[in-house]
């Protein structure tokens, strides 16, 4: 697991005056992997015998059954076995009208969600040979202390993810109304979707964590001898987890329910968030983070989140 207590950090929020005044706004996505997923070496085996056996099989096995060979993961960056995943199942998971603005609601929401998350994960990468168990949350009104630091940290609103102890930390006014100098993300989507969606982005680096990217990323990041290059490694496991998020979103797309108008919603939400002037690149612009979330929900399928393998203009 990754040491040192480092948390995968959710998208910066980027508000602004005039970004507020811009309406829903479509794109078409441009950050789509060209990866295949690698086929299965095996074939299959043949419906009838292609020769005569020449002994008839004794009435006791000669010896214990075999115990079929564990599969190997793979837990490397650009090949790992949670590409093989595919397609997120179609859930039912209905949100209801809870408000953002009500913390008790919110909570709710944000745990009820979880466990749809759960079930919309675990089976496929327990398929795969992947060791699963659920996140957990720990879900303040105003601010708490968690394994890996604060939260919200000081100044800032954004949730956080802590491998050491897979656990999913948020303060739910911050994430609604902000903190300090910080704008909660309900200043651009007063919907419940937009903050939920910033839950899938968190889930996601669970799923990045128990599949071995979160320990692949921090091993490359130390091995990095350049700032710019650590940098570059942040943004592409950040936007990997936004695609995750934007998979699950259209998994529940249907009974949440997600409106047209709220999936227009959530495009722009996502085309507001990022890295803004004067802090580190380590998110994603904002151009990409809305790529990124429309390649999850249009693709839907895990190796379209592969961001180990698109340009690096694709993940600036």
């Amino acid at each position: 697991m990754v040491l040192g207590g480092v948390a995968a950090l959710a998208v910066v929020l980027l508000v602004g005056a005039s970004l507020l005044a811009d309406g829903p706004r479509i794109e078409t996505p441009v950050a789509i992997p060209t990866y295949t997923p690698p086929r299965s070496t095996q074939t299959d085996a043949p419906t009838e015998p292609t020769q005569v056996p020449t002994q008839v099989p004794s009435a006791q096995p000669s010896a214990e059954p075999t115990t079929p060979p564990k599969p190997t993961l793979d837990r490397s960056l650009k090949t790992n076995t949670v590409y093989r995943v595919g397609r997120l199942p179609s859930l039912n998971c209905r949100a209801g009208d809870a408000s953002i603005y009500s913390h008790g609601e919110l909570k709710a929401l944000i745990l009820k969600t979880g466990k749809c998350m759960d079930r919309a994960w675990g089976p496929l990468l327990l398929k795969q040979g992947i060791p699963w168990i659920p996140a957990k949350y720990a879900i303040a009104a105003k601010r708490g202390r968690g394994a890996c630091g604060d939260y919200p940290s000081p100044g800032n609103m954004v949730p956080y993810y802590c491998p050491r102890n897979h656990t999913i930390y948020a303060s739910t006014s911050a994430m609604s109304r902000g903190n300090g100098n910080s704008a909660g993300y309900g200043e651009l989507v007063q919907w419940n979707g937009g903050i939920i969606s910033m839950m899938a982005h968190e889930y996601g680096h669970h799923v990045q964590n128990i599949s071995g990217l979160l320990n692949a990323h921090w091993s490359r990041r130390l091995e990095s001898s350049s700032q710019s290059g650590r940098l570059g490694l942040d943004r592409r496991i950040e936007l990997q987890a936004t695609c995750f998020g934007g998979m699950f979103m259209r998994s529940v797309h249907r009974s949440y329910p997600i409106s047209t108008t709220n999936r227009n919603r959530l495009f722009w939400f996502y085309s507001r968030l990022g890295d803004h002037p004067g802090y580190p690149r380590d998110h994603g612009s904002p151009v990409n983070n809305h790529r990124w979330f429309r390649q999850g929900w249009e693709r839907n399928h895990s190796f379209q989140c592969n961001t180990w393998l698109a340009s690096s203009s694709a993940t600036s």
